[in-house]
């Protein structure tokens, strides 16, 4: 059976005391279908802005990690949003700034709010991890910005018998397409990548060691053998007892 070593099992294991420089590109996560959203409206009278404060879904079921229940605007399967007085808002593929400059203008223009401001927030943002971590789990993200490395605290860490050399990212994107990206946390470029930040609905796949697999193959092949022999020496002794 092969051993997990040292430095496979240590992260960035090639990277010394250094100042990284930003990642470039914009990593701010983008609105998707299926994605339940608070927008809150205030403006110079309370009593105007109220209505636009009003979702138009049920309730989501709150976990112990994404908190207390709360209410959203959930994005159809085409993209849209049903917003109080404005009506359908197409969503998809904006981000919180850009959807928060359409809503802030279009109650500007109609004028139907004075000065009015906008905060647009994700209350669905998870991410699955699953494979070798110590927690599987579909994680519940309280901010828009988490890192591979976080989402993998999250799930507890991946165990002695996962390979951080090739972890797998699943992403699927707004029109159905699935990118799949194969990471190698032991490569100080990852911190470089533009897949270190995750988005939304991501799946993150730890794959096991040859060692784990070899491990587990072993015990399902003599755990039959050793339940066998536990058998036929308890008919053994059960015989030996009736003729005693």
């Amino acid at each position: 059976m092969s051993c997990v070593s040292t430095k496979q099992s240590v992260y960035f294991h090639d990277l010394p005391d250094t100042v990284l420089a930003p990642i470039t590109g914009n990593f701010e996560p983008v609105i998707q279908k299926n994605d339940i959203l608070q927008i809150t409206v205030s403006s110079m009278n309370a009593e105007d802005a109220v209505i636009y404060n009003t979702p138009s879904m049920a309730a989501v079921g709150g976990t112990a990690s994404s908190g207390p229940q709360a209410t959203g605007f959930l994005v159809d399967d085409a993209g849209y949003i049903q917003y109080p007085v404005l009506g359908q808002v197409r969503v998809t593929g904006l981000t919180k700034a850009q959807l928060t400059k359409t809503i802030r203008d279009q109650l500007t223009e109609r004028k139907l709010l004075v000065d009015p401001v906008v905060s647009v927030r994700f209350l669905n943002y998870r991410i699955t991890v699953i494979g070798e971590v110590a927690r599987p789990q579909v994680v519940n993200v309280s901010n828009d910005r988490v890192t591979v490395l976080e989402a993998l605290g999250l799930a507890g860490d991946i165990t002695t018998f996962g390979k951080r050399d090739n972890v797998m990212l699943i992403r699927e994107s707004d029109d159905g397409t699935r990118t799949v990206k194969r990471l190698n946390l032991n490569d100080r470029s990852l911190l470089s990548s533009p897949y270190y930040y995750l988005r939304s609905n991501d799946v993150v796949y730890v794959e096991p060691t040859k060692a784990k697999v070899a491990s587990t193959n072993t015990t399902r092949q003599v755990l039959p053998i050793i339940i066998s022999s536990i058998s036929l020496l308890v008919i053994i002794l059960d015989r030996l007892v009736i003729h005693n």
